[in-house]
């Protein structure tokens, strides 16, 4: 049977830095003091230092965020996609520019593969790639949508499929999220603390049949049981309501220590666990029983640019990618609805 590999992994964030920004106006939003301070010790603790984002926290910008957030007058679904639309395509031609693909290799391509949650339009970035990239009019596309943080990890493996199908295929991957798109005006302390890790980035990758960079040897998926409602993602009038339960690391805490993994952690080199928070890598760290510099580099793609959902694990990979030696073995990891952790496991050649 064909081997596929992750070949190499680009990425791209937008050009503004807005987590300072917004603690402050976060903070602001929430009248009661109480909350207030517990928003602001949570912050405190969350170790990120930068988040990106499209909108421009300064005043003045054509997406000026300071417009578009407005307490009391918050943006309509329809406003939020609009935006979508018009930044989504800027961010993909720079995740997919960084890729460099050479004449061969974007030649070669026969299947684009795009996950989101966060935005959809149609046609959309899967046509958007096409014609960037000047492909061929009969490349097949695939949209893995509202999948939430795990979708990396579902298009990798179904980009496995492909390639074991016919191993002279070329994917391209994308996976881009604007989640600053979706803050929502609230009273709940838990909803703020949610969008507190949330930004946007982008990541382009190549799986082919070619021996270089990761072999993607497996996946599997496990479900937890009596969690369906600890993670929910649904679109309302005002944008895409999310609810992140601060019930969630501990339950997957739980089932990760009573998963097959902990029986198999030791011959794992490699883990690029999806950085859900700061509170997730804690609650994966401990329920594996894993050394305290084994997420290190999960640890600083959260520090560096907080969640961007489904591009996340691929900022992870990689950093890990750069610095792994031929022979690793390596164990990804990303969570969302369900609750679910999508995994994959991989070598390095």
């Amino acid at each position: 049977m064909t081997t596929a590999y992750l070949n190499r992994i680009a990425t791209a964030v937008p050009e503004h830095d807005v987590h300072d920004a917004f603690v402050v106006f976060a903070e602001k939003m929430l009248v009661e003091p109480r909350l207030r301070s517990v928003f602001r010790r949570m912050a405190g603790r969350a170790d990120i230092a930068r988040r990106y984002s499209f909108l421009d926290p300064q005043k003045g910008s054509l997406n000026d965020a300071n417009e578009f957030y407005r307490l009391g007058n918050f943006p309509s679904t329809a406003r939020r996609m609009e935006l979508f639309e018009k930044s989504a395509p800027v961010l993909m031609r720079k995740a997919v520019d960084n890729l460099a693909l050479n004449e061969k290799e974007r030649s070669g391509i026969t299947h684009v593969l795009v996950t989101c949650c966060t935005g959809l339009y149609a046609p959309g970035l899967d046509f958007e790639i096409v014609d960037h990239l000047g492909l061929s009019a009969g490349v097949e596309r695939t949209m893995v949508g509202f999948m939430g943080c795990y979708a990396a990890i579902n298009a990798l493996k179904l980009a496995r499929h492909i390639v074991r199908s016919d191993p002279k295929a070329g994917v391209l991957m994308l996976n881009l999220e604007l989640c600053t798109l979706h803050f929502q005006e609230t009273q709940e302390l838990e909803q703020v603390l949610s969008f507190l890790v949330f930004a946007d980035g982008a990541a382009a990758s190549l799986i082919t049949a070619h021996e270089q960079g990761f072999a993607l040897d497996s996946f599997k998926a496990l479900m937890v049981p009596g969690t369906r409602e600890l993670i929910t993602w649904k679109i309302r009038d005002l944008g895409f309501d999310m609810l992140l339960s601060g019930q969630v690391p501990g339950e997957l805490g739980r089932a990760l220590h009573e998963s097959e993994l902990m029986a198999e952690r030791d011959g794992i080199d490699l883990w690029a666990v999806h950085p859900g928070g700061r509170s997730i890598l804690d609650a994966v760290e401990m329920g594996l029983e894993l050394p305290a510099d084994t997420l290190a580099a999960s640890r600083e793609v959260l520090s560096c640019f907080g969640n961007m959902s489904s591009a996340t694990v691929m900022f992870v990979l990689q950093q890990i990618m750069q610095q792994a030696l031929p022979g690793q073995h390596g164990c990804a990891m990303a969570f969302g609805p369900g609750l679910t952790a999508e995994t994959m496991r991989f070598h390095a050649v």
